[in-house]
């Protein structure tokens, strides 16, 4: 069995809690609530024939990730950095905190998602991605649950190259 840290961050109001809630519970709650410090859990599944069990960080959204514990980041194997398409602020220092997770984070599988694609139309999403610096690996709707499962799967295969 392969067990591995994964977090999930980018600022507030990205949707990073209601992916979380969506691939652990398989609900979504229309609600905002503001997540303070961290919230953890895990879920196991199957990828390729391995058991594969992900620890889950939701971590409080920053605009500035430095102000993020360190300690949150420690024995990290994967980090998802969520933007909310409908709203640029929320990828204009997209590079800046890339770049700040990488070095916090040595070594860890990063993937770029881009949140709430069930309120953008295919033209404004085309918009969109020739305004973001770095594309998105993976475009998702926590409310609908589009790609959200296939989000996590694909950090898992990763993460079961990364174990060998």
């Amino acid at each position: 069995m392969i067990k591995r840290k994964v977090i999930l961050t980018g600022s507030f109001g990205v949707g990073k809690t209601s992916l979380f809630n969506r691939f652990v519970y398989s609900k979504f709650d229309e609600k905002y609530l503001t997540t303070i410090g961290v919230k953890v859990d895990k879920k196991s599944m199957t990828v390729e024939g391995k058991e594969v069990t992900l620890l889950l960080w939701d971590i409080a959204g920053e605009i500035s990730q430095d102000k993020v514990p360190n300690s949150y980041f420690l024995e990290s194997s994967a980090i998802i950095y969520v933007f909310d398409l409908t709203r640029p602020s929320t990828y204009a220092n997209m590079e800046f905190d890339l770049n700040h997770l990488n070095e916090k984070v040595p070594g860890a599988i990063v993937k770029v998602v881009g949140n709430k694609r069930d309120l953008v139309s295919d033209e404004e999403l085309q918009t969109i991605m020739q305004e973001v610096h770095q594309m998105p690996d993976i475009v998702t709707s926590a409310k609908t649950g589009d790609n959200v499962e296939q989000l996590f799967i694909d950090i898992a295969k990763s993460l079961i190259v990364d174990a060998i």
